[in-house]
């Protein structure tokens, strides 16, 4: 389901996605329509705009989250900087997409948000913590957390924050799925964060994206 006040975003978006031959747009609405049209078609994933004129991204993604079930929400927003992103990570959203993402990768960040994955650019990542005035010394120190983890559970923790699911993490570190899971599990424990989002944010803060990105891959 797609949220938007802008009618060519709900659109387009809609056309894209519904490209894809495993993926249905059941509805569009605006902010004041996206609970009741959330309620009456129980979408999987939404994909809510954060800035919008009649009722505000944040507000929806508040009463979508107090559903009894509710769909996985990733914000919408037309800049990577955007000062309320870090609000609606923290708030529950499963991650954000810029409005300018290219069609051919809409219908797979879909797909991971479906999976349980969270979709959040590790470029735009760096601009939210840098732009948001919270982002200072009480998240320095949330982030120190992570030097708690093992080795492997920091490995799982980056693919986490590369938005992939639990069966990927598997499958790109040779290990079971339950077994993944429990790795999940302590990592959320230790670095004392509620989800997936909030693990992936801490990632980004305390470099182990970029840290990543610098170690040679073997083979090549």
């Amino acid at each position: 389901m797609v949220v938007d006040d802008e009618a060519l975003v709900r659109s387009g978006f809609e056309l894209i996605l519904s490209a894809a031959d495993d993926i249905e747009v059941v509805a569009t609405a605006t902010g004041a329509e996206a609970v009741d049209a959330v309620r009456g078609t129980g979408p999987d994933v939404v994909l809510l705009d954060i800035r919008m004129p009649d009722v505000d991204g944040l507000t929806v993604l508040g009463r979508l989250r107090a559903l009894p079930e509710p769909p996985v929400v990733a914000m919408l927003t037309t800049f990577d900087a955007d000062e309320y992103i870090l609000t609606a990570l923290r708030s529950g959203a499963a991650g954000f997409l810029l409005k300018d993402t290219e069609p051919d990768q809409l219908a797979q960040l879909v797909r991971t948000l479906a999976a349980g994955g969270v979709v959040m650019s590790p470029k735009a990542s760096r601009a939210v913590w840098q732009s948001h005035p919270g982002a200072t010394a009480a998240d320095d120190e949330e982030a120190a957390r992570v030097g708690r983890l093992s080795e492997r559970e920091r490995e799982v923790l980056v693919l986490i924050a590369e938005g992939l699911s639990n069966a990927e993490i598997g499958t790109r570190v040779h290990l079971s799925a339950g077994t993944v899971k429990d790795h999940v599990s302590a990592i959320l424990t230790k670095l004392r964060v509620g989800g997936r989002v909030q693990a992936a944010l801490l990632a980004q803060r305390a470099g182990l994206l970029d840290a990543s990105r610098r170690r040679p891959e073997s083979g090549r």
